[in-house]
């Protein structure tokens, strides 16, 4: 039951991206070309998610468990280092350059645009690559 209803959960998010016009990337560059041809469509697409989440949250934290599973699963540490805005400006730079977001462009592989796989392929190999380095790295732990 915990699969069908990631799948469930999945498709919303994907109807959503593909309702909101989140999976043109020309939506997404005009909403940061704020000199040009500026779309705000992309911030009311955020201020309902917020929302959304805001209410989500209140309602979920509420439970003792989530539903499938056995603990929340929370980070345990509000540190901002070198790794968080790292990956953070790796991520924005990626976005503004592409349109595009990973959670934007699965769904978007559905419109058969070559560019949608090839930003996807980018993605994994930045996936794997970050892995291979922090395994090649001793951790600070360790020393």
């Amino acid at each position: 039951m915990k699969h069908v209803y990631a799948l469930l959960t999945g498709l919303v998010f994907g109807i959503g991206i593909a309702v909101s016009g989140m999976m043109d990337p020309a939506k997404v560059l005009n909403f940061f070309d704020v000199a040009g041809t500026w779309d705000p469509s992309l911030a009311f697409v955020m201020g309902g998610a917020l929302v959304v989440t805001f209410i989500g949250y209140r309602l979920v934290w509420r439970r003792d468990a989530p539903l499938f599973g056995g603990r929340f699963q929370v980070p345990n540490s509000s540190a901002i280092d070198a790794k968080l805005v790292g990956g953070s400006a790796i991520f924005g730079i990626g976005w503004g350059i592409a349109g595009f977001c990973p959670g934007a462009a699965i769904p978007a592989l559905g419109t058969g645009r070559w560019e949608v796989a090839l930003f996807l392929g980018a993605v994994a190999i930045g996936f794997i690559l970050r892995r291979l380095l922090t395994q090649s790295q001793p951790s600070a732990k360790a020393a």
